[in-house]
Order: structure tokens, then sequence, then C-alpha cells
């Protein structure tokens, strides 16, 4: 068998870190974490209990958490660690899993184990993408009711338009996107500096609050208090997760760079000085973000702020696309129909199935809760369960993969586990508050996923006794040739082991075989991108001289799945046909309900209904329709 490959499509360029692409990052990884000074320092002094008060131990304490905690998790974990563990350019949940499977031995505890969590953590992440457009837009709005509280009732209906034109814009894709709103965010992050030095400035002695001993001082002695108050906290810190699944977006540099050079400065001077405006006033409780700002400033900072929620959404929107193309490549969600939005970042895309999914889920969500202090009460669960699920990953990647001795394992565990245990200890108190919302949103998601892999399994194997297998129906072929027609046939096919039934049917009915038969197989790798010199595997099935070709085509599971253009590589490497002529032929299966008891009657029905609702392969995979054939075959499921 003979290797050859697609041309260079140029997927280096992603990991260029230069100026351009750290400003777009800053207007699409970063927007989730960089409007959390909207709602995180209020939500902690407004929290239902009201046990945090705006004393200065209070304060002092609770701006030493966000600080550590930015620190911990963000900085170090994130930064440090995680984006270290990136897969072929490619991060997010999924892409840690599947990592981490390659590095463990297949079929055994731990790799079942990897499985699970990485489709639980992807089923989280959904979670999250939900909630965040929904509290990060509402909570911006209701900075108007600071300068006028009389437009109280039209706060919701404005932020239901904001989301209708940020999903809409969706189509134009992050690069875009990214360059129209990186400026803005540089202007937004600079905007939370200046106006949290001339509290500062007033306040110095708030600045002791970066000291740990503050941290350690409020949970010691006031321990259900500090443990209430965590529950807002993690507020500070939601979107680093969505910073990971946007690294294929961007590259591990830039991102380094925005978040070490401008956003994390940024962020802690705003929190420090909603901090000392607070010892100044305990009774800007209410909304200390836009009190920070001079009267007359009010509604530019409201209007500035929409803007940047708005890129906040994206930020967990953009990674909701990554991780449902790597979902959907690896087996655990069907075809789904997916546009390159740029020519440069192979990353950059839009899932319109998924665009309009989140929002349906984010329209109900507003409407439910209605203001951005009710939604704090559902946020941060499934946040807090992904940074455990994901630091347990990555742990196992590192002592499978990168050979960490034990005691290097145990220090990174006694880094981050206590502060993570407690994150999710003080969220679980939300769940009935509103915290199920994104749980059940996650329990859907997995119960699909799950299913979706399982009735694939099922139907792989019945079809593939339905074909038969390929080699004996060659032989049946030569032994009783047939009429062969000008032209080049292309089968798309699962396997090399079985015959195509459009094949078979061809044969069996009307009793000629074209003139260059090419059987092709497309296999999604468990990695992003298929080196170039292992893309395509040309075998000519034991018989050089009977035109009948089988093309093994591999694509990473961010790789565009371009089968013409393989097939133009395959020519320039011996394959002989004549590109004009070709003709693309589909077997495709219609799954029917059985009475088996092979899985329940209701998972059957996720699988069927999925199935019918899957992107056409015509268009997954770039065919041209005027020279597509599709014949059909049912299957029991």
């Amino acid at each position: 068998m003979v290797r050859v490959t697609a041309p260079h499509s140029g997927a280096a360029a992603g990991k260029k870190a230069g100026f351009g692409l750290v400003v777009s990052a800053l207007g699409v990884a970063f927007g989730d974490i960089g409007t959390s000074p909207l709602y995180a320092m209020q939500t902690v002094f407004n929290i239902d209990h009201g046990d945090v008060k705006a004393t200065i131990p209070h304060v002092l304490g609770i701006i030493s958490l966000i600080f550590w905690s930015i620190t911990g998790i963000v900085s170090v974990k994130y930064i440090v660690f995680i984006l270290r563990a990136d897969n072929d350019g490619e991060g997010g949940i999924m892409a840690l899993s599947h990592l981490t499977r390659r590095s463990v031995k297949p079929g055994g505890r731990r790799f079942r184990t990897i499985v699970v969590l990485g489709v639980i953590g992807a089923a989280l992440f959904y979670g999250d993408s939900i909630i965040t457009p929904a509290i990060s837009v509402l909570s911006s709005v209701e900075g108007l009711e600071v300068a006028a509280p009389e437009v109280h009732d039209w706060i919701l209906p404005l932020a239901l338009v904001i989301i209708v034109f940020l999903f809409a814009v969706q189509r134009f894709g992050s690069e875009k996107i990214g360059r129209a709103f990186g400026p803005v965010m540089v202007i937004w992050f600079l905007t939370l500096a200046l106006l949290g030095i001339p509290h500062i400035a007033a306040q110095p002695s708030v600045l002791k609050g970066l000291s740990p001993t503050y941290a350690l001082d409020f949970l010691v002695g006031e321990p259900f208090v500090a443990f209430v108050a965590m529950g807002a906290v993690v507020l500070a810190v939601t979107g680093a997760e969505s910073l990971y699944a946007d690294m294929g977006h961007f590259g591990r540099p830039p991102l380094s760079r925005a978040w070490f050079f401008m956003v994390m400065p940024c962020l802690l001077i705003n929190y420090l000085g909603q901090a000392a405006m607070i010892i100044e006033d305990p009774t800007k409780i209410d909304s200390p973000f836009f009190h920070l700002a001079p009267t007359w400033a009010t509604l530019p900072l409201v209007a500035l702020a929409t803007l940047a929620t708005v890129i906040a959404s994206q930020a967990v929107i953009s990674g909701a696309y990554s991780m449902s193309r790597q979902a959907e490549r690896l087996g655990y969600l069907p075809r789904l129909t997916v546009r390159q939005t740029s020519e440069h970042e192979g990353g950059q895309i839009y899932v319109p199935a998924i665009n309009w999914m989140l929002f349906g889920g984010v329209i109900v969500l507003m409407l439910m809760f209605r203001s951005s202090e009710r939604l704090a009460a559902a946020y941060g669960v499934a946040v807090t369960s992904m940074f455990i699920i994901t630091t347990l990953m990555f742990l196992m990647l590192a002592r499978a993969r990168w050979k960490w001795p034990t005691w290097r394992i145990a220090l990174v565990l006694i880094l981050f586990a206590p502060l993570e245990i407690i994150f999710v200890s003080a969220n679980l108190s939300k769940v009935t508050h509103g915290g199920w919302l994104p749980l059940l949103v996650a329990a859907c998601v997995a119960t699909v996923m799950f299913t979706w892999r399982r009735g694939q399994t099922i139907i792989t194997e019945r079809r593939a006794k339905l074909e038969g297998p390929l080699l004996p129906f060659l032989d049946d072929l030569h032994a009783d040739p047939l009429m062969r027609v000008p032209g080049t046939a292309v089968f798309m096919h699962p396997s090399k082991e079985t015959a195509p039934l459009a094949l078979r049917e061809n044969a069996s009915f009307n009793h000629v075989i074209h003139e260059n038969v090419l059987i092709v197989t497309t296999v999604s790798a468990n990695i992003p991108h298929v080196p170039l010199d292992e893309r395509v595997t040309i075998d000519d099935l034991g018989d050089p001289f009977d035109h009948i070709t089988h093309l093994t085509v591999r694509f990473g599971f961010m790789d565009d799945q371009d089968v013409p253009a393989a097939l133009e590589t395959a020519r320039d490497m011996g394959v002989d046909f004549d590109a004009d002529e070709v003709y693309y032929f589909l077997s495709r299966i219609s799954v029917q309900m059985s009475q088996d008891s092979s899985m329940p009657k209701w998972r059957k029905r996720i699988v069927i209904g999925l199935a019918h609702n899957a992107a056409t392969p015509v268009q997954y995979f770039r065919l041209p329709e005027e020279r597509t054939v599709i014949m059909g075959a049912n299957v029991a499921l």
C-alpha cells in the first residue's frame, strides 16, 4: 500500500502569536471571564443567606479569595498546566479526553473512566454555554437601572433583542467577530482598570487583601460565611473552561500573552476598586461595578458593558462549536453541518444546528429567570464540576503520557483539589435555587451522546451483515466479469471489509460496473489534524489490474472532510481516473425500529430521530450534487 497526502492546509498559521491574533483572542476567548466583574462581587454581597457583610474583614477576605482563586485556577492551573495539554493544537474537554485515551490501554478501566468523564464534561459545558450568554447580557443591561430606575420593565426585552443579534451574526465566523470585538475588548479591559484605580488610590488599604492570610482568616474564623461566599466567588473564574475550549481558534501563546499582560491585571484592579468602594460606602453593594463610574459615565459604561457581554457570550458559543465538531467526529453526535469561516484558521467554524439550539435554550432561560441576580443562583454548578473533571483527566494524562512521578501528581492534586472541592460543595446548595437547570441540560446531552454511540455500534454491526464481505464479492466479479461502462464510480463506504450496497445492487440489477471503481472510506482519527503524509492510503485489494481500488482517507476531528480534494491528490499519486467523469454513489441507510431488546425503545427513538436529522453526506463530504447518486437500504435497530 502507498500513502499519499492532501496539500498543506496552512494549519501552522494558528500557532503564530502575532499582535493581531492576541487582539482577536481578547475578542473571543476572554469575553466570559472578562465580564465577571459585572456580577461576581455583587452576587457575593447579595447572596440569598445575607451572611456576607460589607465590613472591612469580610471585604478583605472576599477580595483575597477572588485574587487567589484567579491566580490558582486560571493563571496556574489553566494557563501554566492545562493549556499545555493540547491535542495537536486543540483544547477543550473532548480533546483532552481523547488525548488521554491514546495514552492508556484501550478497553481497560481507566480507558472507560476517561470516556465517561469526557462525555460528562462536554455535557456540562453545554449547560454552561446556555447560561453564560443569559447572565452576561442581562447583567450589563441592568446597569441602566443605576442611571434610570424607571426603565426596569424594558431590561428583559432589550436583553432579548441583543441575544437575537448575537446568534444571528454567528454565521460570519469567529475570525471576523474577533477582529470586530477585539478592539472593543481592549477598550473594555482598559476601562476596567481606569474604573478601579481612583478607588484604590482613595483606599489603598484594600491592597492588603492580596495577602493569602486574609482568605485563610476568613475561612478559619467564619467557615460557614466563607463557604457560602465561595459559591459566588467562583463567578470570578467562570470562563476558564471556555478559554481552554477556544485554544484551537488561536493557539496557546496568544492566549497566555493576552492573559498575563492585559486580562489578569485589569480584572484584579477592577475587583480591588470595587472592594475599596464598598469599604468607603457599604450601601453600594447593590451594583458595585456601575457605581465605580461617575454619574455622567454610567450610560456610556452600560453601552460598553453590553458590547463586552456580547463578546462574553461569544467565548462559550465558539467553544460549543469546537466541542460539537469534536464529539461528532469521535462518534458521539450525528453528522453536523460545519461551515469553515476562516481560510487560515482551521478551528474557526460555524455549526448552525448547535447555534440555534443554544439560542433556543438561552431565550427560554432568560424568560424563566428574568434577572441576572436569579440566574446567578443557577450559575457555577456546571462550571465547578468541569473544573474537577479537567483536573482528574489532566493528571491521568500526566501519569500515562508524560510519566509524572507520584509525588508530582500528589502535589498538583493538593494544590488544586481542595479549592475545587470547596467550589463544588458551595455550589451544590444552588441546585434547588436554579442550579438544577444546567445539570438537567448536561444530563440530557450526556444521555444523547451515550445513546448515539451505542446505537451506531449496533447499526454498524447489522449493516455489515447486510452488505456481506467485500473480497468474496470481488472474486465473483472476477469469475464472471460484467460489462464495463465508461467513467469512474466512487462509492462512499465505512470500511473495506464489506461490499458497498450501492456497488452490489448496481452489479446485481444492472449487470454492469464502471470502468474505474473507487471505494472510499473516511476515518475520523482521535487527533485534531492528521499529518499530511498519512492523509490517504491506497489499496488495490489484491488485484492492480481490475481498476477497483480502495482509498482510506483519514481526517482529524478538526479537519474539513473534503472527499473530492482527497481524490485529486490520489490521482496525482497514480490512481488513474478522469476527474470530469466521476460519479459518487451513496448507500443511504434508513434506520427502522425493531422489537428486539438491543436498546430500550426510548433510546432507539433518540437514535432514529438524530439519524433522520443528520447532515446529508453530500454536503458533509463536499460532493457535487449533480454527480451524486443515492441508493437506499433499511437497517433495523
